[in-house]
């Protein structure tokens, strides 16, 4: 009888040294005096529930430290409640911006979102979405659009709710939150043009949406009879030091240019450096125009022309896309944000 003595012991010794009781959703409600599908509907569904009855499950909750068992939930409803995100970059202060709004309303529907980091790489989209799946997500956010096969295939097999962003396409998967790159780089030329500039370069990355932007670019000003277009491009993601170092190889050969489309703010921001360095007047010997509309663009001097993008828009109109297909709701397919060119000083 000794050792099962001694085993009894052993096991209150290791409750005493700090083991945790196991919390149920019972505990909760009981607390809370609401029933166990109330405290449920708070987690999951808190828009259902009512807002002092929420607040009183809440504080429960974080009283007793509980923890939803989303495993055993998924199992027994196939419900995860995880929406996949899968984002080049979040260094970027526009898809930052986006993937914060995105996520505040996800989480305010009872969602939570699962960010995976693809880079730029297109095969790496297929990779880091694989793994996310592993995870039974809901519904896929894609900052940017599906523009290889392999992917598109993937997420059309999946049947899962999806929402692409920050691009158009005309195969979309399923739903687009978006606009048009291409057409930004016919805006800023058109504006480049209106002011009287003949002779363009361009300092752009090497991503599907920064080439769209070139193109727009470079073909509206073939349609103006300027066939003569200086280009550098960069490896994203960009930086002041890239801009300094393209618009520096530019002017090795074309120091005639008289504006300059930036990919980005950060780029513009080097082309201005650069520019200053080598004694050109901004603007009246050249013209800048960056691309994201960053909040240093209008505090800086001389304040940067860019092209602005409601990230923000883009992230809430996607959640709000993805929760309403998540509740069997017809949803526009596409939704286009559009964008708008901010002139400042510089252009």
């Amino acid at each position: 009888m000794a050792k099962p003595k001694e085993k009894a012991a052993t096991t209150t010794s290791k409750r005493a040294r700090g083991g945790v009781r196991d919390i149920r959703i019972t505990d909760v409600a009981a607390l809370a005096q609401v029933s166990p599908i109330t405290v449920s509907r708070a987690l999951n569904n808190p828009e259902v529930v009512a807002p002092e009855t929420l607040r009183r499950v809440q504080q429960m909750v974080q009283q007793l430290g509980y923890v939803p068992n989303r495993l055993a939930g998924s199992l027994s409803s196939s419900k995860s409640r995880l929406i996949a995100a899968i984002v080049p970059t979040i260094a970027h202060s526009l898809f930052s911006t986006s993937i914060q709004a995105f996520s505040d309303a996800m989480s305010r529907a009872g969602y939570q979102v699962l960010l995976g980091l693809s880079g730029y790489g297109e095969a790496d989209e297929l990779r880091v979405l694989d793994a996310a799946l592993s995870r039974r997500p809901e519904g896929v956010l894609l900052v940017g659009v599906a523009r290889t096969a392999p992917l598109r295939a993937r997420l059309l097999s999946l049947q899962l709710p999806t929402v692409e962003t920050w691009d158009d396409t005309d195969l979309q998967v399923d739903m687009l939150v978006g606009f048009s790159h291409y057409d930004v780089g016919v805006a800023v030329a058109q504006h480049f043009v209106e002011r009287g500039r003949k002779r363009p370069a361009i300092v752009s990355a090497k991503d599907a949406r920064a080439r769209a932007r070139h193109d727009g670019f470079v073909h509206a000003m073939a349609r103006h009879g300027i066939t003569d277009v200086a280009a550098a491009s960069v490896t994203p993601p960009s930086s002041v030091a890239l801009g300094r170092e393209k618009l520096a190889e530019i002017l090795d050969s074309r120091r005639d240019i008289d504006c300059v489309f930036c990919g980005s703010d950060l780029l513009a921001l080097g082309v201005l450096g650069e520019a200053r360095d080598h004694g050109i007047r901004v603007p009246d010997d050249l013209s800048v125009c960056g691309f994201g509309d960053l909040e240093f663009a209008a505090e800086m001097w001389p304040a940067l022309t860019s092209v602005r993008v409601d990230g923000k828009r883009i992230g809430t109109a996607a959640a709000e896309c993805l929760i309403a297909r998540l509740k069997g709701a017809r949803v526009e397919s596409n939704v286009d944000v559009g964008f708008s060119i901010v002139a400042r000083d510089t252009a």
